[in-house]
């Protein structure tokens, strides 16, 4: 009998794409990151921008020509980056009790 493993369950894998299943292991790589170091967690939420900075509103003479939407969407780690700045920033907050308004 020939058994695999997967890190997905079984209904799951049948939808994924290729590209999709090569991302998976790093997507769950950033999700299982433990933030337990002050610096540590300093250093993500300087690294990690709070919002998406390549969204733009063009504008020209005070008319709005169009918006460039946010292109984080794109990015197939963003969510997690996303989780790992807010496990950072709790961290910061709850467990060093450090004013976390400068990161945000």
């Amino acid at each position: 009998m020939n058994s695999t493993t997967s890190i997905l369950p079984k209904n799951q894998c049948r939808y994924l794409s290729f590209g999709q299943i090569l991302v998976q292991p790093v997507r769950h790589w950033f999700d299982s990151i433990a933030v337990g170091d002050r610096q540590i967690a300093k250093w993500l939420c300087q690294v990690i921008p709070a919002r998406c900075p390549f969204e733009r509103n063009i504008q020209l003479f005070g008319h709005h020509f169009f918006h460039i939407p946010p292109m984080c969407k794109l990015n197939p780690v963003y969510e997690e980056l996303v989780g790992l700045r807010f496990r950072s920033l709790s961290f910061l907050a709850d467990v060093s009790g450090e004013d976390v308004t400068p990161y945000c």
